[in-house]
C-alpha cells in the first residue's frame, strides 16, 4: 500500500510541475516543464548519490579507519542478504546519518563523524539498520526524485514571480495569458507549498515503514528508538548547516534545527510518534 501511495504522491509532483509550466507559458510551458523532469530524473537516477556525498564531503571508510561502523553494516547487510554498500564518513560532528542510491546493488551509507561518537554500537545497528530499510525498499531513490521535482517547481515559481513582476509571463498580453498575471503569481506561491507537502507525505511514510524494517532487522526496537530520541536532542544543540535544505529527507532525523511552524512542514514525522511505535513493536516482539 506505501508503494502505490508514493507512485501517485510522485505522479502528482510531476502533474504539479507540468500544469506550472503550462500556466506559465501553456503548451510549450507544459512541454518544457515535462522535459525538465525528464531530466533531472534522469540525473537523480544515475547520479544523486555522487553528488549528495560530495555535497557534504563524505569520505569513503574502510574496515581499517572505521571498524566499528564497517563490521556494523557488514554484519547487518549479510542478514538482509543484500550487497554489502558502500560506507561513507561525513566530517560533521552534527550527530546524523543516511543512505542514498538507486538500488540495493548501487548504495551506500553514511554517518557523520557526530553519530560515530555520541551512539554505542547497538544503537548504531539500529540506525545502519533503518538505513539499510531504505536501500532495500528504494526509498533513497524515490526521496531524491521527489526532492529534484519539489526543487523545480520551486525554481520556476521563482521565474514565473520575476516574470509577472517585469511584464507579464512570456511577453503575453493579460487577455492572451489563461488565468492572467495575478492567476500566475498565485500559483507561482501556491505550487511550492503544494510540493513540499507531497514531499512530506512520501517522506513521512516511508520513514515509519523504514523505523520498523529496521527494528526487525537489527532485532531490537528500542535500541533504535532510544537512539532517535539522542539524535533528535543532539540536533536540537548542534544542527547541521541548513545550506541545502532538500536533502533533509535523507536523513535519519531532521538535520536542521526547526520549530514551532516549521515543525507543520518536517520531512520526518513527530519523533514522539516514531518512537512509540518502536516501542509498541518491542512489545510485540
Amino acid at each position: 500500500m506505501n508503494s502505490v501511495k508514493t507512485t501517485l504522491l510522485l505522479g502528482l509532483l510531476t502533474g504539479l510541475l507540468v500544469t506550472f509550466g503550462y500556466m506559465a507559458g501553456r503548451n510549450n510551458g507544459a512541454l518544457i516543464a515535462l522535459l525538465v523532469a525528464g531530466v533531472m530524473n534522469f540525473v537523480s537516477y544515475w547520479f544523486s548519490d555522487k553528488i549528495v556525498l560530495r555535497m557534504y564531503r563524505a569520505q569513503e571508510a574502510t574496515a581499517a579507519n572505521a571498524p566499528v561502523l564497517f563490521r556494523v553494516v557488514r554484519r547487518l547487510a549479510d542478514r538482509a542478504n543484500m550487497p554489502m554498500p558502500k560506507v561513507y564518513i561525513i566530517p560533521s560532528e552534527a550527530a546524523n546519518a543516511f543512505a542514498t542510491g538507486r538500488s540495493p546493488a548501487h548504495a551506500s551509507v553514511a554517518a557523520t563523524v557526530g553519530i560515530l561518537r555520541m551512539l554505542g554500537e547497538d544503537e548504531l545497528e539500529g540506525v545502519m539498520a533503518h538505513e539499510l530499510s531504505h536501500v532495500q525498499n528504494r526509498d533513497t531513490l524515490t526521496g531524491t526524485i521527489a526532492a529534484t521535482l519539489a526543487g523545480a517547481i520551486t525554481w520556476i515559481a521563482h521565474m514565473v514571480q520575476w516574470g509577472a513582476l517585469f511584464g507579464g509571463i512570456g511577453g503575453r498580453s493579460s487577455n492572451d495569458n489563461r488565468g492572467g498575471v495575478l492567476g500566475s503569481l498565485a500559483m507561482a506561491f501556491i505550487a511550492p507549498i503544494a510540493a513540499l507537502l507531497i514531499q512530506m507525505a512520501i517522506s513521512r511514510s516511508r520513514e515509519y515503514a523504514a523505523d520498523e524494517a529496521g527494528a526487525r532487522l537489527c532485532g531490537r526496537p528500542l535500541s533504535l528508538a532510544n537512539a532517535l530520541q539522542r539524535l533528535e536532542m543532539s540536533t536540537k544543540v548542534r544542527p547541521l548547516p541548513s545550506d541545502n535544505p532538500t536533502t533533509a529527507s535523507l536523513f535519519i532525523v531532521n538535520p536542521f534545527r526547526g520549530g514551532g511552524m516549521l515543525s507543520l512542514f518536517s520531512t520526518h514525522p513527530p519523533m514522539a510518534k516514531r518512537v512509540a511505535k518502536l516501542q509498541e513493536l518491542a512489545r510485540m516482539m
